[in-house]
């Protein structure tokens, strides 16, 4: 398929083909469930799918929504720090390009999520624990609760945390151990068959 551009060179959403369209519009709505303004996640798609760097304009023209949500969107994904700013000689307007390593992206999006959810999670199960135990209207079931939540979310945490530490390629290399993992932790068999031993 042949790309159709206008007279500055752009390529609009609908002349694009039909996997990178598919990819942008998709992202955008996966973007969207996640909690994510669907505008940031397609902009993020649209850089990570384009070979070369593209300027605010550009991005609002190709995808069709307007300059300023391009702005907003693209300081977000800065913070995120998932595309990068990049000059273009002669052109003093600024340009970004996405991070296309998927273990950094995903490791760089983690560690916002974390920031953004968890953390704030941990803070409040904290607060909400200790003051159930000076509380006489709290039930001993109730505490008993918002313990069980309290250590669940730190211990989470504390995976996380590391997780985030693991250099790329190691992670890459602890996910595809999967298998061996489970049967090292007494798992054994589809669904759970076989020993079913669980780790205390």
């Amino acid at each position: 398929m042949t790309e159709i551009t206008d007279k500055t060179g752009v390529t609009a959403l609908d002349d694009m083909p039909t996997a990178v369209r598919r990819f942008v519009l998709q992202w955008g709505d996966m973007g969207s469930q996640w909690g994510v303004n669907r505008s940031i996640a397609q902009i993020q798609a649209l850089l990570f799918m384009t070979e070369r760097p593209m300027n605010a304009e550009e991005i609002a023209q190709t995808l069709g929504i307007a300059r300023s949500n391009v702005s907003n969107s693209l300081k977000e994904l800065q913070g995120w720090r998932i595309i990068h700013r990049v000059p273009v000689p002669g052109d003093r307007r600024d340009h970004f390009t996405a991070e296309v390593d998927v273990w950094e992206l995903a490791t760089r999006i983690a560690a916002v999520r974390k920031q953004k959810e968890i953390d704030p999670a941990l803070e409040t199960l904290t607060a909400c624990t200790d003051e159930a135990a000076d509380d006489p209207r709290v039930s001993d079931e109730q505490r008993r609760r918002l313990a069980g939540m309290l250590e669940f979310t730190k211990t989470m945490d504390s995976w996380y945390s590391q997780m985030l530490r693991v250099p790329p390629n190691a992670l890459l290399k602890m996910v595809k151990m999967g298998d061996r993992v489970v049967g090292l932790l007494g798992f054994r068999g589809k669904g759970g068959e076989g020993k079913g031993d669980r780790v205390a």
